[in-house]
């Protein structure tokens, strides 16, 4: 790439992440109105207020009419109109919210710890729908990959699964689905799940239990990047004891040294986790094999790469010495 290219103030971003934080394109959603009016509503400065509004006809979010703004109809759509998440779930404010942590990258530099985060049920909405949204496009091709040449019934454990979008694949194909999370985000997405029989939400936290089997498919998206070594290796080892034996464990995620833009998604679990980072394929393939599965399969489905490996039967698991 041509250094330095992309080294251009992300303005869109943030005045559009300030609009949706402080409630301004919220407000317009309901009608138009003028800056002093939604200065006065929000308790905002009236001139900062207008030219934020400004921007944003510039920028296409929003039209002048008079003396009044309203949201454009492209916007209304993006923000509103086309969010399946509860609230407005508006994918793009995940990035304006990771912003504060990559920005403490000097400190992070210095003290080896990531950057202190505000935890709120906004952000945890946002965090959610943008995980939903970015995995639509290649969960078909996955769930197809973690079902090929298994014959029905198919039961399956999707750890750390919560915004349901892979869950959701395994269901319009005939799998019995339990879906593991933490409880806010089970709480979240239980109207979502509802609506499909064979989603079973259980909250937890997969790194003390998991869910009783037997399962025949364990899926793990992006989960094993938030963590490191310790974790991930006693996590492949719950998963093997809930499977059947041949059962399989699919992992998708980045891979250091295989997956594009591996070592730059390092850096944003370098902010924002203790221990997390992306993994290499030799680290993969040390954890699952010393947890009891085969050797791992590297494929690529839907542009993003999966790990496969089938649980060893406890013949082989003895003879292995595990």
């Amino acid at each position: 790439m041509a250094l330095g290219r992309a080294l251009q103030l992300p303005r869109e971003l943030l005045v559009v992440g300030a609009a949706m934080e402080t409630g301004l394109l919220d407000a317009l959603k309901e009608a138009p109105r003028s800056a002093a009016i939604l200065a006065a509503d929000l308790g905002l400065d009236p001139r900062a207020t207008r030219v934020v509004l400004e921007a944003l006809v510039d920028l296409g979010y929003c039209v002048r009419e008079g003396e009044n703004f309203r949201l454009s109809d492209g916007a209304y759509r993006m923000l509103y109109g086309e969010s399946e998440a509860p609230d407005t779930g508006f994918p793009f404010m995940h990035a304006y919210n990771l912003l504060a942590s990559w920005l403490a990258l000097p400190e992070v530099l210095r003290s080896g710890r990531p950057a202190p985060r505000r935890r709120d049920p906004a952000r945890q909405r946002h965090y959610v729908a943008a995980m939903r949204h970015h995995a639509k496009a290649y969960a078909p091709a996955v769930v197809d990959l973690c079902l090929a040449g298994l014959q029905p019934p198919v039961r399956v454990l999707d750890v750390g699964g919560g915004p349901l979008t892979f869950a959701e694949e395994f269901a319009r194909r005939g799998a019995e689905v339990v879906v593991l999370d933490v409880p806010e985000v089970v709480e979240m997405m239980a109207p979502q799940a509802a609506r499909e029989p064979r989603i079973t939400m259980v909250a937890g936290d997969f790194n003390v239990a998991l869910p009783p089997g037997p399962f025949d498919v364990a899926y793990l998206g992006n989960v094993t990047h938030i963590y490191g070594e310790g974790e991930n290796r006693a996590l492949f080892c719950r998963v093997a004891a809930v499977l059947r034996p041949g059962g399989r464990i699919a992992v998708t995620d980045f891979i250091r040294g295989v997956s594009p833009g591996a070592a730059l998604f390092a850096v944003n679990m370098l902010v924002n986790t203790e221990r997390g980072g992306t993994w290499t394929l030799g680290q993969y393939r040390s954890w699952l094999r010393d947890a009891g599965f085969s050797e791992p399969e590297l494929h690529e489905a839907g542009g993003r790469h999966v790990l496969l490996a089938a649980r060893q039967n406890r013949h082989t698991l003895r003879e292995s010495g595990i």
